[in-house]
């Protein structure tokens, strides 16, 4: 009886998850599940609330590609949780122009706010007509199911 409805609360939680699951409609999303905000030729880049769920606990954040020019799905970094370590894949080229420094003494801000305080990098775009291939918040919902 016990396990079963262990089954259930895990089931009911990942509905939750699934159902409250953040995904900004101005923003443009990868395969990779990172998340990219465009102003003009500078792009904002972090990874969704997805990706950090399915991480878990974030404890290291890695970009050691800041002032170096990199092509779109590129290794830019890495991100460490508990029990993993994920690259980061660069979602259009050009030059990585700055690191979130905040991160480094708190991680936990891409577990708690993605999209805000959370965000990894920030991109010169080198090739403004890669942006076309980011997919829209709909996409990106179709792809993790949500």
């Amino acid at each position: 009886m016990k396990t079963y409805l262990q089954s259930v609360t895990f089931v009911h939680r990942l509905i939750q998850t699934y159902n409250t699951m953040n995904i900004p409609s101005e923003l443009k999303y990868t395969k990779d599940h990172e998340w990219v905000k465009i102003d003009g030729d500078i792009a904002t880049v972090g990874i969704t609330d997805f990706a950090q769920s399915e991480l878990g606990d974030i404890v290291y954040v890695e970009v050691e590609t800041l002032d170096e020019t990199l092509d779109k799905d590129e290794v830019f970094g890495s991100v460490e949780a508990v029990k993993t370590v994920s690259d980061l894949f660069l979602p259009l080229s050009g030059e990585i122009i700055e690191f979130n420094e905040a991160l480094e003494d708190e991680p936990e801000k891409v577990n708690s706010d993605p999209y805000g305080e959370g965000w990894m990098i920030k991109i010169k775009i080198s090739d403004a007509s890669e942006t076309d291939a980011l997919m829209s918040a709909d996409d990106y919902k179709a792809l993790v199911g949500a």
